[in-house]
């Protein structure tokens, strides 16, 4: 799968679980928060598509995909993130 595939495939995913995704402008990468107990997941407009991607990937994991079925490769993809992030922070 492509990079812009994957925030296309996870942008869906979010939305079936009810968290809004919205691409901003700022001096951010992007994550997962509640704001006025509303779900949003934002991520920097201006990153390339595959730090978008990782972004993304990262804030599905941390809202939590055990019950959700997801395409294998976009499963692979969220695992292989989460891999290469344990790894940074080791």
């Amino acid at each position: 799968m492509k990079h812009e595939e994957i925030v296309v495939e996870l942008q869906d995913v979010a939305r079936q679980l009810g968290v809004t995704v919205r691409f901003e402008r700022g001096d951010f990468e992007g994550g997962y928060c509640i704001l006025k107990a509303q779900k949003l997941l934002l991520v920097n407009r201006r990153l390339l598509p595959t730090r978008k991607a990782a972004v993304l990937a990262a804030a599905m994991r941390e809202i939590g995909l055990e019950n959700v079925f997801l395409k294998p490769a976009l499963r692979a993809y969220i695992d292989d993130e989460a891999a290469k992030a344990r790894r940074r922070k080791a």
